[in-house]
């Protein structure tokens, strides 16, 4: 039987949500299944105390390394860096960094076949960058190179000798000089990219973006998960679920905004999310990828543009995903360990 282990930094599975999902899947897959922490590994034995799940509680075992290692979570401490290091070097882990948004950027300029995508985008590391852009394209967005859920993105915008900035639905004016002041000061806090500003907005004024969730399944191969709309707060220059938008059903908001086009869309965003998630998995050469959220927009013209490209996506309450993201998850990590000796 396939031993499968998920490997969390929080020493209690009954904190992680999904550990209980993944638990029941194995036990349904037929597949052994336990929850453990880079702390509880012993190297020199080749032992791992963890837990497994059974009538409504985690009990504590001791188990042998196993088969395959679901790395759940990034190690928070340099010893339990170097126990992540050890233990990946003879067992294959589910899954693997794709880098930051300008290393990913960098990625797909340098694969070419998906280049058409990208939105123009600069690392910022002065401000005649900013100048260079702002200038180029009068609205543009200002990013962390290693955010998530929409913070710290400012959207500017280059009205004759102003600036309007707004940052998280806070509108502010700025001169020339006090924008290329905060531009100084922001980025020598942390590094940043500068984006042409691309505008994907719903019939209401809202902004949105399309998540398209891909997984490896168990012959290894890329499936789709599911695609959903994320609809920022009217004003918002996100969309993120986390800074208050919420989603909606495919099929009726494809109806709603593109009327007739809709199926062709949906057929587009289908097509793209399986040959995409192909071509980018290609570009990691010896770190085969598991699981990616690609967030896409489709402009006035209805041209399609990759926003980002994220690695461990969550999933939306609504959509009652846990099982089928468990699924593929515990289905791919079997395929892994029947393919060690080509991924270990």
């Amino acid at each position: 039987m396939t031993l499968i282990g998920m490997m969390h930094h929080r020493a209690e599975p009954e904190k992680v949500k999904k550990a209980y999902a993944y638990s029941v899947v194995a036990k349904a897959e037929g597949v052994e299944f336990f929850y453990f922490t880079p702390g509880k590994v012993d190297i020199k034995n080749k032992k791992i105390m963890g837990k497994y799940y059974e009538n409504g509680m985690w009990i504590e075992k001791e188990y042998p390394f196993p088969d395959v290692i679901y790395n759940a979570s990034y190690p928070l401490s340099k010893k339990a860096e170097r126990i992540v290091d050890y233990l990946s070097e003879s067992i294959p882990f589910t899954s693997h960094s794709i880098g930051s948004k300008l290393s990913v950027y960098k990625r797909v300029t340098k694969g070419e076949e998906f280049k058409q995508y990208l939105i123009p985008t600069l690392e910022l590391t002065s401000v005649k960058d900013f100048l260079d852009m702002i200038n180029l394209y009068s609205k543009i967005i200002m990013k962390p190179t290693s955010g998530h859920q929409g913070e710290s993105i400012l959207f500017i915008e280059k009205e004759e000798d102003e600036f309007k900035i707004n940052d998280a639905g806070k509108i502010s004016i700025y001169t020339k000089e006090e924008l290329l002041d905060l531009v100084s000061h922001k980025i020598q806090e942390q590094e940043y990219i500068v984006q042409r500003f691309i505008s994907c907005q719903i019939k209401s004024g809202h902004v949105y973006d399309l998540r398209l969730h891909v997984q490896k399944n168990g012959e290894g191969k890329w499936v789709i998960t599911s695609i959903y709309p994320r609809i920022g707060p009217l004003g918002s220059i996100t969309s993120n679920l986390g800074s208050g938008g919420y989603t909606a059903f495919l099929d009726r908001f494809l109806q709603k905004e593109f009327n007739d086009d809709w199926f062709n869309i949906k057929r587009e965003l289908e097509h793209f999310s399986l040959s995409f998630s192909n071509h980018f998995d290609a570009l990691y050469d010896g770190s085969p990828l598991d699981e990616l959220g690609i967030d896409v927009g489709i402009d006035e013209n209805q041209r399609l543009w990759l926003f980002e490209v994220n690695w461990r996506p969550g999933i939306p309450i609504i959509f009652n995903s846990e099982l089928d993201v468990a699924r593929n998850t515990i289905h791919y990590a079997k395929y892994l360990a029947l393919n060690k000796k080509k991924y270990s």
